[in-house]
């Protein structure tokens, strides 16, 4: 099946990810989590409350902070697997920066710089260790990961879970720790105010999040990954271009001197993350970054609407920025420089916590995105 040939809406939640019945359970583990805090006093330390909801914890150590987090790959292995059969390429070491990418770009909406990587490798099996071309490219891919963005590979856990993890296949994940220093640099978005610019930084398709519906799309289309979308690349290698990390932006802007008033890291529920900030703010938008060639293909192909691509996928948008409008300028500036395109999309205003899409016609009532207990 080529681009232009569909064969019927495929959602999201079709292909088996319903957030609706997902986000309950993250809220229920946060009002159990906050009755932990207590725990830290014992060693001197406490939490910042503000964090609780956002996309990385953070810690009172006194004289900084420090922030963490946990994350997986998801499904995207799968797709890796499935291109090795057609290319011969085990595409390991561009998963290793998507998995990196999931923790370190949580972690740094706090203002945290990254220091230390953890990884999570669970198998279905010990057989999955007998490949030595796909470790090695893991591994290195993994090193390669953590020198590009300066952050140490502390270690890791690599558990045989039969029975568990399907025969073949692997969990890939992350943990990451930052630290807050000075303290200055927490960015919890207290002083978010209306007019502050939105600026959204590229992403390089699909990232990590959507990926099992683009497998579910994938089953679909008679030449499967191997279909060629409208820039010649075969969709499956498409939807492997590895997750675009920001850090490297965030820590320029920092050093630079922009006002970074709030961060939010575009992943699952799609540009509805815009308002993750727990005030009442609108979020209008005006301005669309460009829409990497395998998403427009998978909204084509699924046929998505509008508002079902936006609330789903990054459509373009893998990072946001919010900075005084007079910063607008300098970040996106910075940005560029340190090599991801970045564009003024809009600004934040007083009223309802919704996102308005104004080019799109838009709207995300504030109770679609509900992450906070």
């Amino acid at each position: 099946m080529q681009e232009g040939e569909r064969a019927g809406k495929l959602t999201y939640e079709q292909a088996g990810v319903d957030y609706g019945r997902i986000d309950p359970l993250k809220v229920l583990a946060q009002k159990a989590a906050r009755e932990t805090a207590r725990n830290l006093l014992a060693a001197g330390f406490a939490e910042v409350a503000a964090s609780r909801g956002e996309s990385a914890y953070v810690i009172d150590l006194g004289d900084f902070y420090l922030a963490s987090v946990t994350e997986c790959l998801g499904t995207k292995a799968l797709v890796a697997e499935e291109m090795r059969k057609i290319t011969g390429q085990t595409y390991y070491d561009a998963i290793a920066q998507d998995t990196i990418a999931m923790a370190v770009n949580d972690v740094i909406t706090v203002g945290a710089r990254p220091l230390c990587i953890h990884a999570y490798w669970a198998v279905g099996g010990a057989d999955w260790f007998d490949d030595e071309q796909r470790m090695r490219d893991l591994v290195e891919g993994w090193q390669r990961t953590c020198n590009a963005i300066g952050v140490a590979w502390g270690g890791g856990e690599t558990p045989s879970l039969a029975g568990v993890v399907e025969a073949g296949a692997v969990d890939l994940a992350a943990s990451c720790v930052g630290v807050i220093r000075p303290k200055e640099r927490l960015t919890l978005g207290r002083d978010l105010h209306p007019g502050d610019a939105i600026i959204l930084l590229e992403s390089s398709g699909i990232h990590a999040n959507g990926v099992t519906l683009a497998r579910k799309l994938a089953a679909r289309l008679p030449q499967g990954y191997a279909t060629p979308i409208s820039d010649g690349r075969p969709y499956g290698e498409a939807l492997l271009a590895p997750t675009i990390i920001y850090s490297p932006v965030t820590e320029a802007l920092f050093a630079a001197g922009v006002m970074i008033r709030y961060m939010a890291n575009i992943t699952g529920h799609g540009w509805r993350k815009l308002m993750r900030h727990p005030g009442a703010f609108t979020y209008r938008i005006t301005q669309l970054p460009p829409v990497p060639a395998v998403l427009r293909f998978i909204v084509e192909q699924a046929c998505l609407t509008p508002e079902e691509a936006c609330g789903s996928l990054n459509m373009g948008a893998g990072f946001a920025l919010f900075v005084p409008p007079q910063d607008a300028g300098k970040a996106i500036e910075i940005a560029a420089q340190n090599g991801v395109q970045a564009y003024c999309a809009g600004s934040v205003e007083e009223g309802e916590r919704r996102v308005i899409i104004e080019p799109l016609d838009i709207v995300f009532e504030g109770e679609s995105l509900e992450l906070r207990a």
